[in-house]
C-alpha cells in the first residue's frame, strides 16, 4: 500500500486525483453540453457548435415541444405505464425470487435452467409479437408491461439476495405460525429493502424508456408514451414529413429541439435516483455474492 507521506504517495495520489477529474469531466461536460445547448438561443446554436454556458439563454426549445397538450398526455401514459409496471413486475418478481431461494423446492435447478436460457435465447420479435396479438393485447398498455413483466437478470439478482438472508429468521417465523407469504411480506421483504429498491428503478427505468413495443403494439396514436412523441417532435423539427398537431409552430434549430427532447425524457428518473441512491449500490452488490 502507498503511503501518502511519502514522495512517491503524493505523487501518486496527485496523478490519481488529475486522472478522477480527467475522466469525471468527460462524464459530465457531454450532458452539461446537451442541457445548456436546450437553453441556447437560435442565433448562437447557429453560429457555435458547442455550448457549456449559454450567452444568450432562450427558451424556444421547450416552448415548442410543450405547445400541445399531447405531450401532457403522453407524459401521464408513461408515468401510468412506469408505476404500475414497476409495481406489478417487482411483485411477480420477488414472489419467483423466493421460491427459487428456497433450497427444498422441488426443481428448482431445472427452473433456474429455464431462466438463465431466456438471457442467451430469445424468441425473436415475430413470434413475441404473433403471441401479443394472439392474447388481444393489441393496441392496449398491457402489451407494454406483460412481455417484459419479468427479467431474468432481476431475478437472478433479487434470489441470491434473499439467499443471504438468515435461515434461522424463516424457520423462528414459521415455528410462531407464520405462513410462507407471511415470511415474505413480513420478513423477507423489509429486510431485502437495498434489492427491491435497486430492482425497482431497474425496472422503472425500462418502462419509462419503452419505446419499441409502443411502436410494435399499439396502433392508436393517442396512447403513446412520452419516449414516442418526443421521437414524433425530433422529426418534425427536422423537416421531415410528419403529421403532428405541431405543424402550424414554428420550430427553433433541430439541434436545440433534439437536446431540449433528452433532457424532457431523462429528468424525471434522474429525480428518482436521488432518493434510491443509497440502496443502489448496497443492493446490486450484495445481490451477486451467492449464486
Amino acid at each position: 500500500m502507498i503511503d501518502d507521506r511519502t514522495v512517491k504517495g503524493r505523487i501518486f495520489a496527485i496523478v490519481n486525483y488529475l486522472l478522477l477529474t480527467i475522466i469525471g469531466l468527460i462524464t459530465v461536460i457531454p450532458f452539461v453540453h446537451v442541457v445548456a445547448g436546450s437553453f441556447t438561443s437560435s442565433a448562437e446554436m447557429a453560429a457555435k457548435k458547442f455550448v457549456l454556458i449559454p450567452t444568450e439563454w432562450s427558451l424556444a426549445a421547450y416552448q415548442f415541444i410543450f405547445s400541445t397538450n399531447t405531450i401532457f398526455k403522453a407524459m401521464a401514459v408513461s408515468i401510468g405505464i412506469t408505476v404500475v409496471g414497476t409495481a406489478f413486475s417487482m411483485f411477480i418478481t420477488a414472489l419467483m425470487a423466493y421460491g427459487l431461494s428456497r433450497r427444498d423446492v422441488d426443481g428448482r435447478s431445472v427452473i433456474m435452467f429455464l431462466v438463465v436460457f431466456t438471457m442467451l435465447f430469445h424468441g425473436g420479435l415475430i413470434p413475441t409479437f404473433l403471441v401479443v396479438k394472439e392474447l388481444g393485447l393489441i393496441d392496449s398498455y398491457a402489451s407494454l408491461i406483460l412481455p417484459s413483466a419479468i427479467s431474468a437478470f432481476n431475478l437472478i439478482i433479487l434470489k441470491n439476495f434473499f439467499q443471504n438472508i438468515p435461515d434461522g429468521l424463516e424457520e423462528s417465523a414459521r415455528i410462531d405460525g407464520c405462513s410462507d407469504f407471511g415470511i415474505l411480506f413480513r420478513i423477507v421483504l423489509p429486510l431485502s429493502m437495498p434489492a427491491i429498491a435497486t430492482i425497482s428503478l431497474f425496472y422503472a427505468v425500462t418502462y419509462w424508456n419503452t419505446y419499441m413495443s409502443a411502436i410494435f403494439y399499439l396502433n392508436d396514436s393517442a396512447k403513446w408514451p412520452i419516449q414516442v412523441l418526443l421521437r414524433q417532435i425530433v422529426v418534425l423539427s427536422s423537416g421531415m414529413d410528419y403529421s403532428s398537431d405541431l405543424d402550424s409552430v414554428t420550430p427553433p434549430p433541430a439541434q436545440s429541439i433534439k437536446m431540449a427532447v433528452i433532457v424532457v425524457a431523462t429528468l424525471p428518473i434522474l429525480l428518482v435516483y436521488p432518493f434510491l441512491q443509497k440502496h443502489f449500490a448496497k443492493g446490486a452488490m450484495l445481490g451477486s455474492i451467492k449464486g
